[in-house]
């Protein structure tokens, strides 16, 4: 128990700095979709961006102030979706930084400013210590063929979430399962609500278990819930939780809301 409550506390600080990093969460200060933008202009952003097929391309002269690979532009580029860090991003204005993405073939640049207000009011999150009951066993099924089903997102879009199988597991005397998405690395993610969800906690919360084994064995671990990245900033598009991912039960573990 001493170990780990003691793992727990780490992941909290952990948690809490990465969250209040100069390019985490907290500084998205916009999320802009170029089909919303037809002439090129985004808000508080300078230079021209256009889609065009499978790539953006970005318009600018030197007195705009944005950079490219840390050279100034002046002229055109074209740019492909980020794929690293934040603070790597190709295009930066200053301190901020311009990130590239696409979802579902839509092109956007969302713009991280470190100097966000939501980043200078932060004063934590407020997260229940660890207790052992909300850690249980868990096991994974894959589903034949990996599912999609269309959800709605926090921006009010509706779009596609992916999902590879069902984690089932017993909390609280109950039998219980959530669909859940694999990652690259083997890790599962669930999107979920309880009862709590909308009230003492965030409308809905991710959850991370670690890759399961050869027999699908893991560790269900709500002690270790998350807030999703639109509790930090609204410009975030997180999908709600799929179906029969709310759970009739109330979890008062993990992450519960901002302080």
């Amino acid at each position: 128990m001493t170990d780990a409550s003691d793992r727990w506390k780490q992941w909290h600080e952990d948690r809490t700095e990465t969250v209040s990093a100069p390019y985490g969460p907290l500084a998205l200060t916009g999320t802009h979709w170029l089909e919303d933008h037809p002439e090129g202009l985004l808000p508080g952003v300078s230079g021209s961006w256009a889609a065009d097929g499978d790539a953006v391309v970005l318009t600018a002269a030197e007195a705009d102030g944005l950079t490219v690979d840390g050279r100034p532009l002046a002229g055109r580029v074209r740019l492909g979706a980020d794929t690293a860090a934040v603070a790597d991003a190709r295009v930066a204005l200053g301190e901020r930084r311009l990130v590239v993405l696409v979802r579902e073939g839509a092109w956007g640049v969302r713009d991280f400013d470190p100097a966000s207000a939501a980043r200078g009011a932060f004063r934590g999150i407020a997260a229940t210590a660890y207790d052992p009951r909300w850690s249980v066993p868990g096991r994974f099924t894959p589903y034949g063929e990996a599912r999609t089903v269309r959800v709605p997102n926090a921006d009010g879009r509706e779009r596609g979430l992916g999902l590879a199988g069902e984690l089932a597991f017993t909390l609280q005397g109950r039998d219980l399962s959530l669909q859940v998405a694999q990652q690259p690395d083997g890790g599962l993610w669930a999107v979920f609500a309880d009862t709590t969800s909308g009230d003492s906690s965030f409308r809905f919360r991710f959850l991370h278990p670690g890759a399961p084994d050869d027999e699908g064995r893991t560790t269900v671990d709500f002690n270790r819930a998350v807030l999703p990245p639109c509790a930090f900033a609204d410009h975030f598009i997180c999908p709600f939780p799929p179906p029969g991912n709310t759970l009739d039960l109330a979890i008062p573990a993990g992450e519960r809301t901002l302080r």
